[in-house]
């Protein structure tokens, strides 16, 4: 994730990120399948809103806050942790919104 994080962390916050994060979530989640299920989550909540947004006015204020929530989700995820931890980290992710 640290790698994911350093990208993201260099990025515009445009819907042109989110998707390309999706497909740098789809690569890692492949060539580490330990990560799959991260990556999975990760991927259905950039898509979601990547879909409600897809062709329709998205305003300044929501895609900013939205990149910094993804980019603050991102950092504090520990692939490295224990199974507590990374259940943990699994948990948050599946209760996150980017928007609201």
């Amino acid at each position: 994730m640290n790698d994911l994080h350093a990208w993201l962390s260099e990025q515009h916050h445009g819907l042109r990120t989110f998707r390309t994060f999706q497909q740098k979530l789809e690569t890692l989640g492949r060539d580490d399948p330990a990560q799959r299920g991260l990556c999975r989550l990760l991927s259905s909540l950039v898509g979601s809103y990547v879909e409600a947004y897809d062709e329709a006015p998205l305003p300044v204020e929501v895609a900013d806050s939205a990149y910094h929530r993804l980019l603050t989700l991102v950092a504090s995820i520990d692939l490295n942790a224990g199974a507590d931890r990374r259940l943990a980290d699994i948990n948050r992710v599946a209760e996150s919104q980017l928007w609201q």
